[in-house]
């Protein structure tokens, strides 16, 4: 299996692949659109800026790409480019899903770095094998905004937000799963059954 890291020019992603490799997946990177049609899977990871990263993605192959049913998975920026745009600054996101990442509330430290739980607000294929609440590590300072049907879990670090969404073959985590034990190796298990 082969899973396509869209590289955004921004950021190591070493982790990530070591993650994924541990699974046994085989990786490779991809600038702009090329070999993204030939991989099993898609992973927008979750390293870097909005502005930057939203500069560099090629829209709309990957909006095609997810569409067709192929799996997508957002990690942290990753996810939060699924949604339409950004309060770090302008860019377009692939509008998968609808609303805006928003910096997280003044009143905490920004950015969030380390452990903090996430709630499931319903079981799907993505989180088989999770109890109702996991520890989860995080690395951000923009959360999504966005509710629905889609919202799968959520996490609260100042506010209440989504810690992960996903519908059919689409799945984003604000949280990074490769640094996150047990529950985060569980999840990428489910992506990887899915991805099968």
């Amino acid at each position: 299996m082969r899973f396509a890291i869209v590289d955004y020019g921004v950021g190591n992603l070493f982790s990530l692949r070591t993650a994924l490799k541990r699974e046994g997946v085989e990786t490779f990177l991809a600038k702009g659109s090329r070999g993204l049609g030939d991989a099993d899977a898609v992973v927008l990871p979750g390293v870097g800026g909005f502005r930057a990263a939203a500069k560099g993605l090629p829209h709309e192959e990957l909006r095609d790409l997810a569409k067709s049913g192929k799996p997508t998975i957002g990690i942290c920026l990753g996810m939060q480019l699924f949604l339409e745009r950004s309060e770090e600054g302008p860019g377009e996101g692939l509008g998968l899903f609808p609303g805006a990442a928003k910096r997280l509330p003044p009143e905490v430290k920004v950015p969030q770095i380390g452990w903090n739980t996430i709630r499931l607000k319903r079981e799907t294929e993505f989180t088989q094998g999770l109890p109702g609440e996991s520890w989860v590590y995080y690395v951000h300072s923009y959360y999504p905004d966005t509710k629905g049907d889609w919202v799968i879990a959520t996490t609260s670090y100042g506010a209440e937000f989504p810690a992960m969404i996903g519908q059919k073959n689409i799945v984003g985590t604000q949280f990074h799963p490769e640094k996150s034990g047990p529950a985060g190796a569980q999840i990428l298990r489910n992506i990887l059954r899915m991805a099968r």
